[in-house]
């Protein structure tokens, strides 16, 4: 899944946490009281249920990514707060995220690494290379005794068990969630100007045909009505949003977009590399067309996203592919563009991925010296009283519940007399600006535009035409010889497609030269490609 507007709209990344069946600080569900590894002297016992998690002060190290917004971790009042209730004190180094990887991996490089690593977005590969080492901790036992709130999560949506479990039947990591029936938040179609289409006598267009014909009104029909033809009928940094939104009306990528090059060829039932596949060239020509009537913005490839926020926000743009307008543009009055129904009679919305974020964001290593405290400790934030702190804080000081048990934040963080914006506000108290930590994401405590009325309703305008949910990959997990195979292949591939891509729609490569392009991939290893997603789909579908 992606959430569209990365640092613009902060709110639209933040991770949340909820209870799906399980209990915070009354578990019912965990295993015996644990004494810690080493023989109990590291936090004494590990209470069962409610707090504190350990009968005797616990210390702990932990490394984390964090955003700009947010203040001394070892000083914020969340931390500070949970520590008072658990009896387990965290001595936090944290890194900005844009030095997170090098960081991570220096630690890790020299040995010298924390007991747990936290908000710290590894990837797969590490997750199983430090895992088959040694240095990360298998999750499976402590998650099955000490956290049972994860595991209702799993038991509900057992594609979060499938997805987070590496080939050696191993769990190295806790992911970000995405709640499904959240469905706003999984998916979005793009934003049309509905005054304009009302102004142009348009009806909103459910075919491409019609796409086509509402764009092109939209460009020299002057429906802003200044008398200048300085609307931008599709306003987007680049093309992949635009392609990603007509995947379904060309009939690809039939398990959604976590796995995005690859999908299930309905006739043979194996795995079908899309970008060879002469349905995604129809695709591509069409969009080419788009660009060649002028209808996209010229600039499309190498435009910053500012130039197009400021048009966005001068209301010049028709489409816009990203969240509501409203909340980046203060633009009113846009709707949920249908699923169009495309050449083949397809009308399927694809632009979707699994509830699977990132599945590295909680890591033990063997450094620790009480993971089963640590794993309660985590635990608590997959439940519903733990996020409703972790992401909403505390009642009357910075959040306030009205008479229905919705809950809002308070007057000084909405509008902080300091001039401060929401996510500067949240940040002297809460982590979550910037979306970096395992988590949960519900609709409850969500504030971000995903959450808004006019995203609910732009999701079930498309629901009936998303792909279902039973039929959604998340990203594959591979064997350590799939990854030092694909690592040498893979971006390669991925690199030359998103080129090509680009060449084909933009023109600067003309369809004649499809069959050199699928001869120059298979050059590059795209048999053994094809084999590894085929390999990991038929793990995953047992």
């Amino acid at each position: 899944m992606k959430l569209k507007q990365w640092g613009s709209l902060l709110l639209t990344c933040v991770l949340t946490v909820s209870l799906a069946a399980g209990c915070s600080s009354g578990d019912k569900e965990g295993g015996t009281a644990a004494e810690s590894k080493g023989g109990g002297s590291a936090g004494g016992q590990v209470n069962e249920t409610g707090m504190p998690i350990v009968t005797d002060k616990l210390t702990v190290t932990a490394f984390a990514g964090k955003f700009f917004a947010n203040a001394d971790w070892n000083n914020i009042k969340l931390w500070q707060e949970y520590e008072k209730m658990t009896n387990i004190h965290v001595q936090w180094d944290t890194v900005q995220k844009d030095n997170l990887a090098e960081k991570r991996n220096l630690l890790l490089a020299g040995g010298d690494y924390p007991e747990m690593f936290y908000a710290s977005a590894f990837p797969r590969a590490d997750l199983l290379k430090y895992g088959k080492q040694g240095a990360f901790l298998p999750l499976n036992d402590l998650i099955d005794k000490y956290a049972p709130n994860f595991k209702a999560l799993m038991e509900k949506y057992p594609i979060i068990e499938k997805g987070i479990t590496m080939p050696d039947g191993n769990i190295y990591g806790l992911p970000t969630l995405y709640d499904p029936e959240f469905k706003s938040v999984l998916y979005g179609t793009p934003w049309v100007k509905s005054e304009w289409l009302t102004k142009l006598g348009l009806k909103e267009p459910q075919t491409l045909d019609e796409f086509y014909n509402m764009l092109k009104a939209f460009k020299e029909n002057d429906p802003n009505g200044n008398g200048q033809k300085d609307e931008i009928a599709w306003g987007a940094v680049g093309a992949a949003g635009l392609v990603n939104y007509l995947r379904g009306s060309f009939g690809l990528n039939n398990h959604g977009t976590s796995n995005i090059y690859v999908d299930t060829d309905p006739d043979s039932g194996k795995v079908r590399f899309i970008p060879t596949d002469p349905r995604y060239k129809e695709l591509l020509q069409y969009v080419n067309k788009l660009y060649k009537d002028g209808l996209l913005e010229q600039d499309i490839m190498s435009v910053k996203s500012t130039e197009v926020d400021a048009k966005g926000m001068e209301g010049l743009i028709g489409v816009v592919d990203n969240v509501d307008p409203v909340a980046i543009y203060n633009q009113k009055g846009y709707v949920g563009l249908p699923v169009l129904k495309g050449p083949h009679g397809d009308q399927m919305f694809s632009a979707t991925g699994s509830p699977l974020g990132n599945i590295g964001m909680f890591v033990l290593t063997d450094k620790a010296k009480n993971p089963e405290a640590l794993m309660r400790w985590m635990d608590y934030f997959y439940g519903d009283e733990g996020i409703k702190m972790f992401f909403m804080g505390w009642k009357d000081e910075t959040y306030k519940e009205n008479a229905d048990g919705s809950v809002d934040y308070v007057d000084d963080i909405k509008n902080n007399p300091n001039g401060l914006n929401l996510d500067q506000a949240v940040g002297q108290y809460l982590i979550w600006p910037g979306g970096y930590y395992p988590g949960f994401v519900t609709q409850k405590y969500f504030k971000g535009a995903e959450g808004l009325p006019t995203s609910v309703d732009n999701a079930k305008k498309a629901e009936p035409h998303v792909v279902p949910q039973d039929q959604i990959w998340p990203p594959f997990n591979f064997t350590a010889e799939e990854q030092a195979d694909l690592t040498g292949i893979q971006t390669d591939i991925t690199t030359y497609v998103d080129e090509m891509r680009d060449k084909f729609i933009s023109g600067n490569a003309s369809f004649d030269e499809w069959d050199a392009y699928v001869s120059t991939l298979q050059k590059m290893g795209l048999d053994r490609y094809i084999a590894i997603y085929q390999s990991a789909a038929d793990r995953y579908s047992k």
